[in-house]
């Protein structure tokens, strides 16, 4: 049996879905930008959680820029705008919200409060609807558009995550969308194997910008121990492959994260903080600066909706 319950906790008001089954616990902060707060499983008479959190609301207010947009919603776009400007229907935009370095970065939703809208619950799943209505707050960004996030926990640790966005302007609009979750085994993840479907890398310059040309690749096709590797990186996702897209893999806890987006997130941005106590794996719909560069940019018109799905699993090897 699925339920729903709330809770309040170190100033986070909370929202778990549950799987009582097998006590898998997802737990969502509508009112932090509708962040995943946790994605918790019961292994080996312990509980584990393997989303990298904020440990409060103090410390999102505080740190949600500084500690990498942890699990954060990345809308209307993802990543970078270089030089945090650019040209659409002959008009120049610039974005002032955040910037690092000379670029905006990960969108304009990533600390705005969420609405419940909708949740059920029975037998086969738990799921609730978040909503956020950005109506031009940003001058960058004067278009009024609806963001829905819907977060649905299913049997065998299987968590979907699909966000619509509807164009509720007089005119077309720009649009990318993206996840930010970090995820963690509870060690380093020098230690973890990694493996994605991709053969194809996004070239970045120093400012990680696309320089607009892709390179072969083939390093973490296959399982293979992270180590010391560096990411900052993104990859064009291969669907004629295998699934799942992307899986990490714990050999010590035998348990594996398991990633499977649709077609409306072709694109895989993974990075490694320095910490390197989590790695964030990020589906995104296009890669970065596609505001500018136009790769996989989404123009709606209005009234005209997108649904952009991913999913994640935790499954326990023998």
């Amino acid at each position: 049996m699925f339920t729903i319950s709330n809770s309040s906790n170190n100033g986070f008001k909370m929202i778990h879905l549950t799987d009582s089954s097998n006590k898998t616990t997802v737990s969502i902060v509508p009112f932090c930008g509708a962040t995943l707060h946790s994605f918790t499983i019961l292994h080996n008479n312990e509980l584990l959680n393997i989303i990298d959190h904020y440990d409060s609301a103090e410390d999102f207010a505080n740190n949600v820029t500084a500690k990498g947009f942890k699990s954060c919603k990345m809308s209307p776009f993802a990543c970078r705008i270089k030089n945090a400007s650019y040209q659409y229907k002959d008009i120049c935009y610039t974005i002032e919200k955040f910037l690092l370095g000379n670029n905006a970065i990960h969108g304009l939703l990533y600390d705005q409060p969420f609405t419940l809208i909708n949740q059920s619950a029975d037998e086969q799943q738990a799921g609730i609807t978040l909503l956020h209505q950005y109506r031009g707050e940003e001058k960058g960004y004067p278009f009024h558009y609806d963001c829905t996030v819907t977060y649905q926990l299913k049997p065998n640790n299987e968590l979907l995550i699909k966000t619509t966005v509807i164009n509720e302007d007089v005119q077309d609009i720009p649009m990318q969308d993206g996840w930010h979750p970090y995820f963690s085994f509870g060690g380093k993840v020098d230690d973890l194997l990694l493996e994605f479907q991709s053969s194809e890398q996004v070239i970045f310059d120093e400012e990680l910008i696309p320089t607009g040309e892709l390179k072969e690749y083939s390093t973490y096709t296959a399982l293979k121990k992270i180590n010391t590797a560096l990411f900052d990186d993104c990859f064009k996702l291969n669907f004629k492959t295998c699934e799942p897209m992307c899986v990490l893999r714990d050999p010590l806890k035998k348990l594996q994260l398991e990633i499977r987006p649709d077609k409306s997130y072709p694109y895989l941005q993974i990075y490694t903080p320095p910490h390197r106590q989590s790695i964030a794996i990020e589906n995104l719909s296009a890669p970065p600066d596609s505001f500018n560069n136009g790769i996989n940019l989404i123009e709606l018109k209005p009234g005209e909706a997108k649904d952009f799905t991913t999913s994640y699993t935790i499954t326990t090897l023998k």
